[in-house]
This record gives structure tokens, C-alpha cells and sequence, in this order.
């Protein structure tokens, strides 16, 4: 990575931390640091999840419990257990939090205009499109892998909407009992994997593999939600299943697809697989694909 690229990020940070307010421990001219503002903001005004709330901000739990603390000393939230689940702590706003929250957001409102009004039509017009980017990148950045269960709650609900997208796009809808088989207990090691991509909290994105030994491995239900389509989270999808592969000693990797998944089919054309004679006999596939992992002179037949 080049220096370079290194040193404009940190300018950007130095110039947005400021122009934000986030050195001040008054953030919006009012008691209380970004942090403890951003927290409120977070708990809306249904309650949140203590754990959630930690893993939706990446916060410390030491961290996260001193803000919920000093929230809780000005009376602006309440923090017990829930109702549903005497286990689980939820942060709640109280009348004063939801003013408090109010104020804020009418502030904040004020500075984002503080943002545009001395700037051009033209010149708001690109900062809005150049902050637009650069959320978007961010967020890929903030997706993580995770190997799972296909079982586990997260790998189910992928699943089901893997599925049910396919029901919508496939002629005729999609029935998985007539597709080749993917059971399970043959996505999980040593006859396979799943892998699912979390963005913060949430589950936007997995994909299998069926491992055979040293034979080719099947990719199987690769799916990316429509919500962050075109952040590149299915290259990194597609990426880090090769590297598993390819770490259980598989040279060559297989799949199927259906005409109608034009966008996979191009991430796999671009990502080097080439088509094939079909290698299996499933219903709903009109192309078949392989990779060579490894980059030496092997040639696959």
C-alpha cells in the first residue's frame, strides 16, 4: 500500500474529526462528548440491546458501560433487564433522553447545512456525491467472514433469502428439494464449509463449500444481499472461499449457475473461472464453471 494513499487518509480524518465537532467534549454545544451523543442517537426511541448496541458501534464493553453510565447519571437513559430475556440488558430513552435526542438531531441537521451553504450548487453537488462514496466504501470495509454452522441462526437466514430470490428470478421458481444436494451436514467440516458475511450486526451475504479431497470443491450457495450489492462484497465472498479451498489443499474449484444470475455470472467470468461441460446433472443450471487456484503450470482437464 502506497504511502501515499496512507497519508491522504489520515488528512481526511484530521479534517473531518474537526469539522464534525469530535474534539470538543461538547459536541453540538451541548453537555456531552460525540460518544455519549452518538449513544442516544443509537438507543432511538425503542430501546436497544446493550450487546447490540456494543456490536453495532464496535465498542468496547468497558467503554460502552462508562458512556451508559454517565447517560444514566443525567438522566437521559435507563439500562435493565428485558422483559423477554432477563439475561439480556436493554437501553432505554427517557422522556429527557428523547428530548435531549431531539435537540441533537435538530442540531445536527445544522451542521450538515453548515457543511453545504458556503459551497456552490455545483461544488454541494459533488461533496454530497463524494460523501456518498466514501460511506459506501467504508462500510465494505466494515464486512467481516465468519465460519459457521449452516444450521446457526445467521447461515438460516441467509439461506432462506438466497432461496426465496431465487423463487423470484428462476422461470418457473425454485424448488431446492430438485436441486444437487447441499444438505447440511456436507457444508460443514471436514466434507465442506459456509461462510457468512456480517455487516456490524447483520447477516448480508454467505456461500459453501463441498470439499471432495483433493478432487475439485463445489461452490454452493453464493448469495449477497440486495442491500449491499455493488460494494464488491461478492469478489471478497468469492475470494475468501478460494482461500479455504485452497488451504484444504483443493487445486480446482466447480459451480454451477442459471442464465438468469447475470450478474454472478459475470463476477465469475471476471474472477477467472472459465465454462465447462456441464459436471453434474442440476435442473436449474445452464452454465458450468472452474477455477485453477493455484498459479503454477498445472493444466485442468
Amino acid at each position: 500500500m502506497a504511502d501515499g494513499a496512507v497519508d491522504r487518509v489520515r488528512s481526511f480524518n484530521r479534517v473531518v474529526s474537526e469539522r464534525v465537532g469530535a474534539l470538543n467534549d461538547r459536541y453540538l454545544a451541548r453537555e456531552r462528548p460525540l460518544g455519549e451523543a452518538r449513544l442516544l442517537w443509537e438507543i432511538g426511541r425503542e430501546g436497544c440491546d446493550v450487546r447490540q448496541l456494543r456490536a453495532r458501534l464496535a465498542l468496547d464493553s468497558g467503554y460502552a458501560s462508562r458512556l451508559l453510565r454517565s447517560l444514566e447519571a443525567a438522566g437521559l437513559v435507563t439500562v435493565a433487564p428485558s422483559a423477554d430475556d432477563r439475561r439480556v440488558r436493554t437501553a432505554r430513552l427517557t422522556r429527557r433522553g428523547l428530548v435531549e435526542r431531539d435537540l441533537l438531531d435538530r442540531r445536527s441537521d445544522q451542521l450538515a447545512r453548515s457543511f453545504l451553504e458556503p459551497l456552490s450548487s455545483s461544488q454541494r453537488d459533488r461533496l454530497v456525491a463524494a460523501m456518498a462514496e466514501v460511506e459506501r466504501l467504508l462500510t465494505a470495509g466494515l464486512v467481516e467472514f465468519r465460519d459457521v454452522d449452516p444450521a446457526d441462526e445467521d447461515a438460516r437466514y441467509c439461506l432462506g433469502e438466497y432461496f426465496a430470490e431465487l423463487g423470484r428470478r428462476f422461470d418457473g421458481g425454485f424448488d431446492a428439494a430438485m436441486s444437487t444436494e447441499a444438505h447440511h451436514h456436507q457444508l460443514r467440516p471436514p466434507a465442506g464449509l459456509f461462510v457468512v458475511a456480517m455487516l456490524r450486526t447483520e447477516p448480508v451475504g454467505c456461500g459453501g463449500l463441498k470439499l471432495h479431497g483433493r478432487e475439485p470443491a463445489e461452490l454452493k450457495r453464493m448469495w449477497v444481499s440486495e442491500s449491499v450489492r455493488g460494494l464488491g462484497i461478492g469478489r471478497r465472498l468469492l475470494t475468501e472461499l478460494e482461500n479455504r479451498a485452497a488451504a484444504a489443499g483443493v487445486r480446482v474449484v466447480r459451480l454451477e449457475t442459471n442464465r438468469a444470475l447475470a450478474e454472478a455470472i459475470g463476477l465469475y467470468r471476471s474472477a477467472g473461472y472459465r465454462e465447462v461441460a456441464a459436471f453434474n446433472d442440476e435442473v436449474y443450471a445452464h452454465h458450468w464453471f472452474e477455477k485453477l487456484l493455484a498459479s503454477g503450470r498445472d493444466r485442468v482437464d
